[in-house]
């Protein structure tokens, strides 16, 4: 019945043990503010999550998710998506349809790379990737016009290079 409150602006469900979200969820079509699934043992999400256009604020850290449920990718009026904490070993391309996207946090996954969409994420400003076994990061993220701060603290896998000096003489703060 969770679908019927359709002007609900904010739900959390965090800390919870969850193991999935029903698929009216979808059906608040209010739900702009945020959504907290944090804390739970979700590995999915409903499809019916790509629905909720309006929605800013997204946080499904310390779940099970070992790919970033495609769903979320439909979100497109998302400014903020923390999944920090997960199993994730990869980023879907459709990434780059959250083109709102101002702060991404996926710090403590298994992310080896990201795809090279991710460079459509125009309005991007601050990228955590602490703590991934990261070996490469995309050109493409690397020229993201609006970028000030990327975290790689605990990233002793990706190799230095120039990269990280262009970056800082734009205005990149880099953390190593």
């Amino acid at each position: 019945r969770i679908g019927q409150l359709k002007q609900l602006r904010m739900l959390d469900l965090g800390h919870n043990r969850l193991t999935q979200i029903p698929e009216t969820l979808g059906e608040i079509e209010g739900l702009s503010d945020f959504l907290y699934l944090h804390d739970n043992r979700l590995e999915s999400l409903p499809s019916s999550l790509s629905r909720l256009k309006r929605l800013r604020y997204l946080n499904i850290s310390e779940n099970a998710c070992r790919t970033l449920p495609e769903p979320v990718c439909g979100v497109t009026g998302l400014i903020e998506l923390r999944a920090s904490d997960n199993q994730l070993t990869e980023l879907p391309g459709t990434i780059a349809n959250l083109n709102r996207l101002r702060e991404l946090h996926l710090r403590n996954n298994r992310l080896t790379h990201l795809p090279e969409s991710i460079g459509g994420l125009r309005e991007l400003r601050q990228v955590d990737l602490r703590g991934n076994p990261l070996t490469s990061l995309p050109a493409s993220m690397l020229a993201l016009p609006r970028l000030e701060k990327l975290d790689l603290r605990w990233v002793n896998t990706l190799p230095d290079g120039e990269w990280i000096e262009n970056l800082e003489a734009r205005g990149c703060a880099v953390y190593r």
